[in-house]
């Protein structure tokens, strides 16, 4: 079964074809870092993860891309309010990055190059362009002949007359053309730069991208992805660089996620709704915030609210709780029904329909769906009188192995709550004090779980538990 995948390069679904086969090189544009991300830079590193995941489960090996901007006017600005080096800030915030997603179940990336670790290959992709007359120094700076690139405008379908239109030179410049873009920025005073061939200065913000992914996945790459905002003007100039300094494609699949609301309202610091993951994860378990990121489809836009944060922790419930009645009915398993064969079948079928619906651009909200009906069927299954160890061996892989594929974890180790481990021992402690006739402790043992939100429920089988 193919992977397809939505391209905006083309506008159209198209079936995967790896560069190389078995193997994914992956590019995924990252953070400038001058300060902790907001919820919408959470987006792109959990769906891109999840992307990556997915081919890792389809046997694919994954070389994973994400870059860091560790100098920028934002982050030269943020330094000199905060009366620190450039380095220092951008070490805290690359750091906070890591945690923050690390939070997500955010895997480390193959290679994570930040631009200070790249100024080699800037430098040395800029003179390549200017040597080939596709760009120019002008006054310390360098920019980017765009009109001299015949293709420029095809990843946001936009043609050069349109883009003249809205074009201008800002007071400082030193264009040749509104439309150029700079690669190469002349150093002001007391700003952290380094020598090049045209004097102290520091790379534009689209060329370190173009540098890195030459660098570290070749002339052309599988895929190149981000937020729906890099679509122009950032990947549009990356194109333009690349494949006039490379004359080869330069990623064969670009894929963007779409934006996130908050209240049904646009992100934004004036409206007073800008949402730190740094603040948010003290609050909520990221594995929730990752289950509703993934609820819905990557490209479409996503609102959160806390009504909606809700209903994902009561749906992520749901599985969880069915994977450990799961668990729990196991113990008392035998391997003698008659239809395991049918139940079997079952499994396998909801699997199939999980790889179908993640075939078709990584469908995460439709595979959720599937899950929710492995829930339903095991639930229905520890039911019955009889249950086959067998069968309820498949379940648990099934559901684990899927929740992996989407970053899930099926157990809550949430700062203030009680690990399953803890849960299980109190449950024993109470099953013994039954069993001793001591009901005081076991009635007390059942409100203290009950304090902490675990419901009980004394069944044939034995006592089972939920989050309540």
């Amino acid at each position: 079964m193919s992977i397809k995948i939505y391209n905006t390069l083309t506008r159209k679904k198209e079936e995967f074809k790896p560069i190389e086969e078995g193997k994914v090189k992956m590019y995924v544009c990252g953070p400038t870092v001058y300060n902790y991300i907001h919820i919408g830079n959470a987006r792109p590193a959990i769906v891109f993860d999840t992307v990556r995941r997915y081919f890792e489960y389809r046997g694919f090996k994954v070389d994973y891309v994400l870059n860091f901007t560790d100098v920028d006017d934002k982050i030269i600005r943020a330094a000199n309010e905060m009366g620190e080096e450039v380095r220092e800030v951008a070490e805290r915030f690359i750091k906070a990055y890591k945690e923050d997603v690390q939070s997500f179940g955010v895997k480390e990336a193959t290679h994570h190059p930040r631009v200070t670790e790249t100024m080699d290959e800037i430098i040395d992709f800029i003179q390549g362009l200017i040597d080939k007359g596709y760009a120019y120094e002008s006054g310390g700076d360098v920019y980017f002949k765009t009109r001299s690139f015949k293709d420029y405008g095809k990843l946001s379908h936009q043609s050069i007359d349109e883009l003249r239109a809205g074009a201008r030179i800002e007071v400082g410049d030193k264009k040749e053309d509104p439309l150029d873009f700079a690669l190469w920025k002349q150093a002001k005073p007391g700003e952290i730069s380094w020598d090049s061939p045209w004097g102290k200065g520091r790379p534009g913000w689209h060329i370190e991208c173009s540098a890195m992914a030459k660098k570290y996945l070749g002339d052309t790459i599988d895929i190149h992805a981000g937020g729906q905002d890099l679509t122009f003007p950032h990947h549009e100039n990356e194109i333009a660089q690349s494949e006039a300094l490379n004359e080869q494609s330069f990623a064969n699949y670009w894929m963007h996620n779409g934006y996130i609301k908050i209240n049904n309202e646009k992100m934004s610091k004036s409206l007073g709704n800008f949402i730190l993951v740094h603040d948010l994860i003290k609050q909520h378990d990221p594995n929730v915030l990752r289950f509703f990121m993934l609820s819905v489809h990557y490209r479409n836009p996503i609102n959160f609210s806390e009504e909606l944060l809700e209903s994902a922790k009561n749906g992520l419930e749901r599985i969880r709780t069915a994977y450990h009645n799961l668990q729990h009915r196991k113990q008392s398993s035998t391997n003698l029904t008659t239809n395991d064969q049918e139940w079997l079948e079952k499994i396998e079928k909801l699997t199939n329909q999980f790889i179908e619906e993640m075939n078709d651009d990584f469908n995460t909200a439709n595979g959720i769906s599937v899950l929710f009906d492995l829930a339903k069927e095991s639930n229905l299954y520890v039911q019955e009188k009889q249950t086959s160890e067998k069968v309820i061996d498949s379940f648990l892989t099934v559901i684990k192995e899927l929740t992996e594929v989407l970053g899930i974890s099926l157990s809550q180790e949430e700062d203030g709550e009680m690990l399953d481990e803890e849960i299980e021992a109190l449950i024993q402690k109470r099953e013994e004090a039954r069993r001793n006739r001591d009901f005081a402790m076991a009635d007390q043992i059942r409100d203290e779980l009950k304090a902490k939100h675990i419901i009980l429920e004394d069944t044939p089988q034995g006592t089972r538990w939920k989050r309540g």
